[in-house]
């Protein structure tokens, strides 16, 4: 017996993007010209900075732990814009979309430039030496873990300001004013400091990106990824839904 070939998304125009798949979702989070010159941009940002950084440090500051910090926190500015773009695709669509699979294509151009970013600091510090007492490898392997899960995170940002807010170019916007508006905000009063790495990504990522995790710091990281994620993807989802397209 034939098995019954699943409908195809229509866009507006009422052509076929697609069959709603996670297949397809991660193969059309980087199909497009604009979104694989948007990565390689990303990944060559990072490269620039890790050589830079690498040249500019005396070889007795020279650490991967210090490397990986403000190069991942550098490349993590745009990766939102692949989880924007993606759901901006949805809005394009007419009738029942699948959200599901758009949650799981973000994890895609994630995971490559945090991998890359792995990769670039690794090499960079191999070919120029740290000279210091401490080990420069230290939390090596939780440094790597930790710089996919920053990329993961700010992927879901992006998802989640995407279906919030319809202009794409607002939403990229807020994945950098409002997670770094409210680190400012925590920060300038000395009561509500403590509060930087429970509400934040930057203030938990630092510890991440420092290797030197604890089960509270693994907490604290836990609860950002529930605000900052399950929170503003749930809140975009009702939205999404309220505006006419459901999701599952």
């Amino acid at each position: 017996m034939t098995t019954p070939k699943r409908p195809g998304v229509i866009d507006r125009r009422g052509v076929t993007v697609g069959d709603g798949t996670t297949q397809h979702a991660v193969r059309r989070s980087i199909d497009t010209r604009a979104r694989q010159w948007l990565l390689a941009i990303t990944l060559l940002a990072g490269l620039l900075a890790a050589v830079a950084l690498t040249a500019a440090m005396a070889p007795a500051d020279r650490s991967f732990a210090l490397l990986s910090e403000p190069v991942q926190s550098l490349m993590s500015v745009a990766t939102p814009l692949f989880g924007i773009l993606l759901v901006r695709d949805l809005r394009q669509t007419t009738g029942t979309v699948r959200i599901t699979p758009t949650l799981l294509a973000v994890a895609l151009p994630a995971a490559v430039i945090g991998v890359f970013g792995v990769l670039v600091c690794a090499a960079t510090l191999a070919l120029a030496p740290a000279d210091i007492a401490d080990q420069p490898w230290r939390h090596a392997g939780t440094i790597a873990v930790g710089s996919v899960l920053t990329q993961l995170v700010a992927g879901l940002v992006g998802v989640g300001l995407g279906l919030l807010l319809r202009s794409p170019v607002v939403a990229f916007l807020a994945t950098i004013v409002l997670p770094l508006g409210t680190y400012a905000l925590l920060g300038a009063v000395d009561a509500l400091r403590p509060a930087q790495p429970w509400l934040t990504p930057y203030g938990s990522l630092q510890y991440l990106l420092s290797g030197d995790m604890s089960a509270l710091r693994w907490a604290q990281w836990l609860t950002v990824v529930l605000i900052w994620n399950v929170g503003l993807v749930a809140a975009g989802l009702a939205l999404f839904k309220r505006h006419g397209q459901s999701g599952r």
